[in-house]
C-alpha cells in the first residue's frame, strides 16, 4: 500500500465478477493500484452460502440471500475513499444497479480468521427475481466459462437503461 492513509481509511471490497484480474473491468483495479487507492489482499469466499448468479449480458449478480446457493469465491481489496466512490459509480450504486452491503469472508483455504467486508449486490428490488430466473442456482465462482457471452457496457445497447435492460432480462423467456 503507497498511501500513508490507507489504514483506517480502508474499506475492504469483495470482488466476485467482473473487477477480478483477467476479467474486463479489472482495468479500474489497476488503476486504482497504480494511484495507490487499492490494494490486493488475497483470494476469499463467502462465509455463508450466496446466490452468485447471471443476468443480461452475462453480468454478475451477488444477491443478498443468505444461506442459498454456494459460498462464493472472489478478490479481496483494500481502497481508500476515493477508491471506494470509483467502484460505486461502475456499479451504479446511485442508479439502483447495485447495493454495497456488509459481507463476511474468509481466506480460500481457511474457515476461521473471518473479515467484515463489503460486497455489491445485486439490488433488492429486482432481486428475487433475478433468483428465480437463474432456476434459483447459483455459481460457485464467476469464472471464464460461466462468463462466456459478456458483454461489455460499451457494446450494450444505448438507448436503454441498465435497469432497463435488467427488466427486460426479467421478463424474456429465452434460455440463459
Amino acid at each position: 500500500m503507497r498511501k500513508n492513509e490507507m489504514g483506517d481509511k480502508t474499506n475492504l471490497i469483495f470482488s466476485y465478477g467482473t473487477l477480478k484480474r483477467g476479467f474486463p473491468n479489472h482495468t479500474l483495479i489497476e488503476d486504482l493500484i497504480r494511484t495507490g487507492d487499492a490494494s490486493f489482499i488475497g483470494v476469499y469466499k463467502t462465509l455463508s452460502p450466496y446466490p452468485l448468479v447471471c443476468g443480461p449480458y452475462r453480468v454478475p449478480f451477488l444477491l443478498n440471500f443468505p444461506d442459498k446457493g454456494k459460498q462464493v469465491y472472489g478478490e479481496l481489496y483494500a481502497v481508500t475513499p476515493l477508491g471506494l466512490a470509483k467502484i460505486d459509480d461502475l456499479e451504479g450504486l446511485s442508479k439502483g444497479h447495485y447495493e454495497r452491503l456488509p459481507l463476511r469472508v474468509v481466506k480460500e483455504d481457511e474457515d476461521e480468521n473471518i473479515k467484515e467486508v463489503e460486497a455489491y449486490y445485486g439490488h433488492r428490488n429486482y432481486a428475487e427475481e433475478m433468483w428465480k430466473r437463474n432456476g434459483m442456482i447459483g455459481q460457485e465462482v464467476y469464472s471464464k466459462t460461466v462468463a462466456e457471452g459478456y458483454v461489455k457496457r460499451i457494446d450494450r445497447p444505448r438507448d436503454t437503461t441498465f435497469l432497463d435492460q435488467i427488466r427486460s432480462f426479467l421478463s424474456s423467456t429465452t434460455s440463459l
